[in-house]
């Protein structure tokens, strides 16, 4: 029965020196925060005169950023392109169809007819998602799927 006493008492110990080595880990990871070199309040002062380049870096980029942010919605958002034939199968799916959209659903939509002895190229504007001038169902089609996206 001593036996038994003893070896529950020395796996409680065990236990407890387990316990106890998290402990100590955890507080070596705290006291590794506190610099080695200079005391608590020079970290600190590196630490603000650090803080205070990066606030200084932001606001020399503010300008910048407002400026991108004001071409975003004139920059290339939605594209898509539609293939199809112009001329009745007889030139394999080689005609396109491509939608060119900005975040204000503007833009235009390039057209390529390819034929046999010819190809054409046409384009038409598009405003708040909608042809300027009437589209073919291909074109809008593209301007459809461009804007699913």
């Amino acid at each position: 029965m001593t036996g038994v006493v003893a070896l529950v008492l020395a796996i409680v110990a065990l236990a407890g020196v387990v316990a106890v080595g998290y402990m100590v880990a955890g507080l070596r990871g705290r006291l590794g925060a506190i610099p080695q070199e200079g005391d608590v309040y020079q970290a600190l002062g590196r630490i603000d005169q650090d803080l205070s380049r990066v606030e200084e870096a932001a606001v020399r980029m503010e300008p910048l950023v407002e400026s991108l942010v004001e071409r975003m919605p004139g920059a290339l958002r939605y594209a898509a392109v539609v293939t199809f034939d112009a001329h009745g199968e007889r030139t394999g799916h080689q005609s396109r169809a491509i939608a060119l959209l900005n975040e204000r659903r503007d833009g235009l939509v390039i057209t390529l007819l390819h034929g046999a002895k010819e190809s054409m190229f046409y384009a038409k504007m598009i405003r708040d998602g909608k042809g300027v001038e009437p589209l073919s169902p291909e074109e809008a089609t593209a301007v459809e799927r461009a804007l699913q996206r």
